[in-house]
């Protein structure tokens, strides 16, 4: 049962599904999906999980990334079942984020199909099953395979492009006001074979994925900005990136006004923070709990 025409009480005693689903996904009933008997690349913990599920639907063999979502907080739980539409659940958020990044022009993994079970009393369970992007790597293996492949001007200007685009997006998003929150080198993803070549063009080509964080600031922006940034600094440390690289994509992403003390100010807390984080991860503890 979908929430559509469900009363307060149905979703308050008995629970209600609301779901969404691709023309081209199969038909099956949401209790399926999330008890799915799936085990390729599972991992779990805190009460969700994600798993690869290869299924058939009606004209297409879908591979995707299933998103599971046992539990949410109780009070999410309460206000969906007085507002069921709003979309409480982690994996309907994150639904809505992916589809609000194609509408605005950002290349992101589509939406197969998404479900959320509101009730009974407060209880809240969600998945979302993202189209696997086939042929795709992570940029922090992309730039390390295309650092060994490639001679070093060939390397040279597949860097220049990369960044461009890279900081390209980047700017589009903070303009926009959003942020990713989790803005590290292993949430782009390229195709794989760009790793062996040059490629004409890469605008559309660097895909943006886990935008379950993504959220609209319009007044605290300057703080988010400068965390996304953070984290790509401390996520670029990879083989194959330089600090040439790296001033390549801040002129890029600042663009003339990086001259201003607005611009200087920003880096300035950029590198602070890309600072606290290398400490943090890199630390004395890090180093003995690791080799313990």
């Amino acid at each position: 049962m979908t929430s559509r025409g469900s009363s307060f009480w149905q979703r308050l005693v008995h629970g209600v599904w609301r779901s969404a689903r691709d023309a081209e996904w199969p038909d099956l009933a949401p209790d399926d999906v999330l008890g799915a008997d799936a085990h390729d690349r599972f991992h779990a913990k805190q009460g969700r999980s994600i798993v690869r599920w290869s299924l058939h639907g009606p004209s297409k063999r879908w591979v995707v990334y299933l998103k599971r979502h046992y539990r949410a907080p109780r009070w999410h739980g309460w206000l969906a079942s007085v507002w069921p539409r709003r979309g409480w659940s982690a994996a309907w958020r994150e639904a809505d984020h992916l589809r609000w990044a194609v509408a605005n022009g950002f290349p992101a993994p589509r939406v197969a199909a998404v479900g959320e079970r509101i009730g009974p009393w407060g209880r809240l369970q969600s998945y979302l099953a993202i189209e696997e992007l086939a042929g795709m790597a992570p940029l922090h293996e992309a730039v390390p395979a295309a650092t060994a492949t490639l001679a070093p001007a060939t390397l040279a200007a597949w860097k220049r492009g990369l960044t461009r685009e890279l900081a390209r997006l980047t700017r589009k998003l903070h303009d926009l006001r959003h942020f990713h929150k989790d803005l590290y080198f292993c949430h782009f993803y390229i195709p794989e074979r760009f790793t062996r070549t040059v490629p004409t063009e890469w605008a559309g080509e660097v895909h943006l994925i886990d935008l379950h964080r993504l959220g609209h600031h319009p007044l605290t922006w300057h703080w988010w900005q400068m965390k996304d940034l953070a984290q790509l600094l401390y996520s670029s440390e990879v083989i194959g990136v330089t600090a040439r690289d790296r001033l390549r994509f801040w002129r890029a992403y600042a663009g003339p006004a990086r001259r201003g003390w607005p611009s200087r100010l920003l880096l300035s807390a950029v590198q602070l923070r890309w600072r606290n984080y290398r400490k943090h991860n890199h630390g004395p503890n890090r180093v003995r709990q690791s080799a313990a």
